[in-house]
């Protein structure tokens, strides 16, 4: 595995982020979106780390990126709006990088960072695949999930005190087919000890529907 740090411009604002490699290419590219940048969310997530690792041991090229005003990316934050642009511009990133299989990428947000990332997952016909971790998506915005007809995974822990499985499960509710809604027994909001089996859960779902031919 080789770690590639970039960097990627988003409008007038430059974004840094990390490309994972598996040393096997050509392979599908997978981007992760990290959670809430103003509650310490940031690319170095232990969950976005642990589904990047993940996603290269499967044989996926795997990038992960700070939105806008993290780290050392430029700008400041912008209530979800900006941060769809942003996750647009890291797909526009992947979709052009050299070893990356045309026609085979996913998408992957956790907590905001599905927020910020699920109607681009909806809406740009590059991606393939979307895994919602879990996602802290309005419940007023849970009538646009019924257009969300791409292969997507909705997963929660069963103590997650944001995202609780009730919850969740009304959003799956308004999730057309094909779709994959998972709780994993024990885990809470943070997925401490339970990162791999989330990211072995996540990984195997774009394995399934990103897979080659």
């Amino acid at each position: 595995m080789r770690k590639l740090p970039i960097e990627f411009n988003s409008g007038e604002l430059t974004l840094e982020g990390l490309v994972m490699v598996p040393d096997a290419l050509p392979a599908p590219g997978v981007v992760v979106c990290h959670p809430h940048p103003l509650y310490g969310g940031s690319m170095e997530n232990n969950v976005v780390e642990a589904v990047c690792r993940a996603l290269v041991e499967t044989g996926f090229i795997a990038l992960k990126f700070n939105f806008r005003g993290v780290g050392e990316s430029r700008g400041e934050y912008d209530a979800g709006f900006g941060e769809q642009d942003d996750v647009r511009a890291a797909v526009d990133f992947l979709a052009g990088l050299r070893g990356v299989e045309p026609g085979k990428i996913g998408l992957a947000g956790y907590s905001a960072g599905a927020a910020f990332s699920y109607r681009v997952g909806m809406e740009d016909a590059r991606i393939k695949a979307y895994a919602a971790i879990s996602p802290a998506i309005p419940r007023d915005s849970f009538p646009e999930l019924e257009n969300f007809t791409k292969p997507k995974l909705f997963i929660t822990g069963s103590i997650d005190e944001v995202i609780p499985e009730l919850e969740m499960k009304r959003m799956c509710e308004y999730l057309p087919e094909p779709k994959e809604c998972r709780v994993i027994e024990g885990a809470d909001h943070f997925w401490g000890w339970y990162e791999q089996p989330l990211a072995g859960m996540v990984s195997a779902f774009f394995l399934k529907n990103l897979k080659r031919k």
